[in-house]
């Protein structure tokens, strides 16, 4: 009997809402999970006939699941210390590379591969925008991000120590060796030189020695104290042989301020030592992830750079994202394409390092949401045992 098929309708219903209820509840504790909530509608209404007035007489033919909609409200947010773990305070989605296929998620409890890049709990690669020279090109296009090792090229040279007051020149020894590192973290070593330009003048030429080099030359003035009084430079410019690396790349020399400098001159033996901002492609020890998304390491010598930064996606709709499921979606014509851009700009909330984001469900909600999914599937089951009934009624009558 074609009665049977409305009540079989409601069993069916019922029985997707209490799985999505109990799903709700499965991922109470799941990092970046959203509830979902399934949506009904009636199955189209017949029309057997036309009463007096000449209006359809219409029956339901019972119910359907229209859609499953997911709560994109934000999670708790938990501190976890972790440098890889991150959480969007705000709307927006972080993308992530698993092959060929671009998902996006509110996951954030990432771990970082052997190479050094970020990686969700799948394996997927994070994706943002690169850093060239600790400077992010946020025009670019998204890559991987790279937390394991990096270069750092040169723009500052530090020298500190002292200028024997009885010598005119400054050789040996007192020399500083320097060391200058292009924006593939190759080295390059060369030298600073000192000549006082006269006997008591208390003023000092420098000029460096560098392949590949020009410029980094100037006066060092000094007080009838031997304290740094005035300086005048030309930066080196540098032009790097290294297939491409940034050329050329200009690079400072410094001797401190004169309220706070690190260099004197006085009757001490001379000696100077050099440092400089930049290093080698090597491991980063420590690294930290800002509210816009730019993540900075720190080399083990306490240089740093800016690696790189987090990109956030955002979506016209985001009720039309399709669940890939680990907590991905990926975007289909009903949500529209990805706006990819920075964190805190274009509607986009901010990244909450060392965070992650918790599971929105309610548990309260899901109870009263599985109370009345038991007691539809009751009801309905009780109308098919009634249609039954009547049924075995009318099949007695005809006997």
């Amino acid at each position: 009997m074609g009665a049977f098929s409305t009540p079989l309708s409601g069993l069916t219903a019922a029985s997707k809402q209490l799985q999505s209820v109990s799903n709700n509840l499965a991922n109470i504790d799941t990092d970046g999970y959203k509830d979902q909530t399934l949506t009904f509608s009636d199955v189209f209404a017949q029309t057997g006939a036309r009463n007096g007035a000449g209006d359809p007489v219409q029956t339901g033919s019972g119910v359907a699941v229209s859609a499953t909609d997911a709560d994109f409200t934000e999670g708790t947010l938990s501190s976890t210390s972790v440098s890889s773990n991150m959480a969007i305070s705000g709307n927006g989605f972080f993308v992530v590379q698993d092959g060929s296929q671009v998902a996006y998620t509110r996951t954030g409890d990432f771990t970082t591969n052997g190479a050094g890049e970020i990686t969700s709990p799948a394996g997927g690669l994070v994706l943002g925008y690169p850093a060239v020279n600790g400077v992010v090109s946020s025009g670019s296009a998204l890559q991987p991000l790279q937390v394991g090792t990096a270069p750092a090229a040169s723009t500052t040279v530090d020298i500190s120590g002292n200028l024997n007051s009885g010598t005119a020149t400054v050789a040996g020894a007192g020399t500083s060796n320097i060391t200058v590192y292009d924006s593939l973290g190759n080295a390059y070593t060369g030298s600073v030189a000192f000549t006082e330009t006269g006997a008591g003048s208390n003023v000092w030429n420098y000029s460096t020695t560098l392949a590949g080099a020009t410029g980094g030359s100037g006066t060092v003035t000094f007080s009838s104290t031997g304290a740094m009084s005035a300086t005048t430079s030309t930066p080196i410019t540098f032009t790097s042989p290294a297939a491409g690396a940034t050329s050329p790349q200009t690079v400072d020399i410094s001797f401190g301020t004169v309220s706070s400098p690190t260099i004197t001159q006085s009757s001490a033996v001379s000696s100077a030592t050099a440092t400089t901002d930049g290093a080698l492609a090597e491991k980063i020890s420590t690294y930290s992830v800002a509210t816009d998304g730019k993540i900075t390491g720190t080399f083990a010598n306490g240089n740093t750079t800016v690696l790189g930064q987090v990109a956030v996606a955002n979506f016209a709709n985001v009720q039309g994202l399709v669940d890939v499921g680990g907590n991905n979606y990926q975007a289909t014509k009903s949500s529209g394409a990805a706006v990819t851009g920075v964190p805190g700009t274009n509607g986009a909330g901010t990244v909450i390092g060392g965070d992650v984001e918790g599971s929105n469900v309610d548990i309260a909600k899901e109870f009263a949401k599985l109370i009345v999914a038991q007691q539809a599937y009751s009801a309905n089951a009780k109308s098919i045992t009634t249609l039954n009934s009547v049924s075995q009624a009318t099949l007695a009558m005809i006997q």
